[in-house]
């Protein structure tokens, strides 16, 4: 039996290590982050790949608020687009095509997020009714065009009928009902950057202007 449990005792440790690789997921890689340490930041209007054209402008409602409470300037959102669109850039898609350079020198600002919106709204998939919102960002230093971070936002919320197939029909039908007459995708909006400014592995580090004592990522503070 010696044998053996000398086997099993080279093999923990082995084991341990399997177990740990398999549950702890790869952090973002934050050397560029902290390299750049932008102050300011100026979100631009997000691309916008679905039909929904309000998608936009809900999403820019809901983004400033975890930025600034996670220590960094945002450059009022509303003004912005304003200002680009008086320029002679009417489009996202425009506004994105804007050289670094030109955004530092005009605006002053550290860094630009970009957005692009992947899907948005309501879906109604056979017997469940499920508002859906999906989007890519990536945050670019404006001196450098590093990209410095980078994520995805994904939140959904659904309803179905508990298993039985008639019940999840007729709820899913009061579901699309109700949903078309009140608007779920500002509170998602406001879900999704939260949890993607937040997330204690791969969201934004702690800006410079929160307290000396919060460091690190603003979800862990």
């Amino acid at each position: 039996m010696r044998p053996l449990t000398r086997t099993v005792n080279q093999l923990l440790p082995l084991l341990a290590l399997f177990l740990t690789a398999c549950i702890t997921s790869p952090s973002f890689d934050y050397t560029a982050f902290r390299a750049h340490k932008p102050r300011s930041i100026l979100v631009l209007p997000p691309v916008n790949k679905t039909t929904d054209v309000n998608a936009p402008y809900t999403y820019l409602s809901t983004i400033t608020q975890p930025l600034a409470e996670c220590g960094y300037y945002v450059f009022p959102v509303a003004v912005v687009d304003a200002y680009m669109k008086e320029n002679g850039l009417p489009s996202a898609d425009e506004m994105h095509g804007v050289s670094l350079a030109k955004i530092r020198q005009i605006i002053g600002a550290d860094a630009v997020l970009y957005v692009t919106i992947e899907e948005w709204g309501q879906k109604y998939i056979v017997i469940q009714s499920v508002t859906i919102i999906n989007a890519t960002a990536k945050l670019v230093d404006t001196a450098t065009g590093t990209v410095i971070w980078e994520g995805k936002q994904s939140v959904s919320r659904g309803s179905g009928g508990g298993g039985d197939p008639v019940a999840m029909l007729i709820t899913a039908a009061v579901t699309q009902v109700m949903n078309s007459m009140v608007d779920y995708t500002h509170d998602l909006s406001r879900q999704a950057n939260y949890q993607m400014v937040y997330d204690p592995n791969e969201g934004f580090l702690a800006g410079p202007y929160l307290p000396p004592t919060q460091s690190g990522h603003c979800g862990t503070n």
